[in-house]
């Protein structure tokens, strides 16, 4: 359905709007086009910027007129840089067939690449009863051409690229340090009708009219309250702790390869990310208390936390929490009558970035559907997951990728982008994909937060028989990397 322009009582399409008197396209134009477009984005994060940018790269989509609305100054994330020995405590783990679809949409190499760490295995282990599962390729089983399981890449990194590749693209309006006042319907004037279409308010006063309004808006999403769409789930009671680590020698992961690691601890999984060089990015799934000690600790006792995390027993480590101070005496003390394998555990944390340890909510929310009419969600406004398998911006690059193709479908065969039946493809791909995802990572989150009972040595079983069967392995490993390739 276009616009529909009204002249004299009688409806004109857009589209039409050529046919018209002159007088009158000078008055559509002047007074209807400024603030009417076929995509408004809200929201100027990973999942909304590749949104807009697979838009303007597909010649199919180019011509859309579209527009990004965003509270960041979006010059500023642009222009991010760090020196080499610092590091965003905000980071992700891209799998190939996201990096992939970066590639294919020209943002992979606006990128910082020296600042992007691909790694090739990831150790995984259960804290209470240490059996283990390795995660790498087999020769000649991984993917096409290669054998990176994923990237680890810094949040601002991606979405400054992001920004690169869309300013070389060009033909999206910006208004960044802009909030949104509310979003309503439009009305119905002497010019057009659009009773039916959204409208964004926003604090510096525009207005403007979507076809499509695409909520890229984060968790508590505006537009998702707009179209009155529920989201259900439930808090863990778990915060995520994060910081920036200095690893014990150079390259550490063994030589050229790189190594992920993590623990499941009865309060949460601890895991270790490889970044360039010699430094980690930790990401420590563990009870609120803890986290408030954590961020608390001196540098020196938060290293020796972070070490015992992955060496000592739970039991060790819930008496260490107990400690206002004191960690570092403790775990050496407790390190001399721990035996343990070296080479199983990451190498040594010998530092801490300063200002890097921060600590956010662990929830898990599903939207009740991803569209409404005139209406689309993507990322964390559709869903929210439990980080224990690094899957959530993975996830939002699986819905950009299926919105994008569906609305190349729907202008290829001259549907109105914005109507449901145009986007029931986008939910019918990834909705019941996402749920399966989510319901995943909550019972692997509740399986290994039992320390006691019959299902321990259950769970290490099923954990020791996965690892001895490659086929099983590999076939886990291609599902978590989206059958992706390797674009390095």
């Amino acid at each position: 359905m276009d616009v529909m322009i009204r002249r004299h009582g009688a409806y004109v399409c857009r589209s039409c709007a050529q046919s018209l008197p002159k007088q009158l396209r000078r008055a559509y134009s002047a007074t209807a086009q400024p603030d009417l477009y076929d995509v408004v984005c809200v929201g100027g994060g990973p999942a909304g910027l590749s949104l807009l940018t697979a838009l303007r790269a597909n010649p199919v989509t180019a011509h859309l007129r579209v527009a990004l609305v965003d509270a960041q100054d979006l010059a500023k994330i642009k222009s991010w840089k760090l020196p080499p020995y610092r590091f965003s405590n905000r980071c992700s783990s891209l799998t190939p067939s996201s990096a992939l679809f970066l590639d294919q949409i020209g943002a992979w190499r606006h990128l910082e690449r020296d600042r992007v760490q691909a790694y090739q295995e990831m150790q995984v282990w259960d804290g209470v009863t240490g059996a283990r599962i390795e995660f790498d390729w087999a020769p000649g089983s991984g993917p096409a051409a290669g054998t990176t399981i994923a990237y680890m890449n810094e949040n601002l990194n991606l979405t400054s690229g992001l920004l690169k590749r869309l300013e070389e693209l060009g033909g999206v309006s910006m208004f960044d340090n802009a909030r949104v006042e509310k979003i309503a319907y439009g009305e119905e004037t002497d010019e057009m009708d659009l009773r039916e279409w959204p409208v964004v308010h926003l604090s510096g006063g525009q207005q403007l009219s979507a076809r499509l309004l695409v909520g890229a808006d984060g968790a508590n999403s505006p537009v998702r309250s707009f179209a009155g769409i529920e989201a259900h789930g439930w808090d863990y009671n778990r915060h995520g702790v994060v910081a920036t680590l200095e690893m014990e020698g150079e390259g550490w992961g063994g030589g050229h390869t790189k190594i992920a690691y993590q623990r499941f601890l009865p309060t949460g999984p601890v895991a270790m990310l490889p970044l360039p060089g010699n430094y980690s990015t930790l990401v420590w799934s563990t009870t609120p208390s803890n986290a408030s000690l954590l961020k608390s600790l001196s540098a020196k006792d938060l290293i020796a936390m972070v070490n015992a995390a992955f060496r000592l027993s739970p039991t060790d480590l819930e008496y260490m929490h107990t400690q206002e101070s004191g960690q570092a005496d403790e775990y050496s003390w407790r390190l001399e009558h721990t035996p343990f394998d070296c080479q199983a555990v990451p190498q040594t944390v010998v530092g801490v970035q300063e200002g890097s340890i921060a600590s956010f909510p662990l929830k898990l929310r599903h939207a009740d559907t991803y569209i409404a009419e005139r209406v689309a969600l993507v990322g964390d406004a559709a869903h929210t997951i439990h980080p224990l398998a690094g899957q959530g911006l993975n996830q939002g690059q699986g819905d950009v990728q299926s919105l994008a193709k569906t609305i190349e479908y729907a202008v290829s065969h001259g549907q109105d982008i914005g109507v449901t039946m145009s986007l029931e493809p986008y939910v019918s791909e990834r909705y019941a994909a996402n749920h399966v995802l989510l319901g995943v990572c909550d019972k692997l989150h509740k399986l290994y937060s039992v320390g006691s009972g019959p299902l321990v040595p259950l769970r290490s079983l099923g954990l020791s028989a996965v690892n001895a069967m490659n086929p099983l392995k590999n076939f886990l490993m291609n599902q978590a990397a989206g059958n992706g390739i390797k674009v390095f």
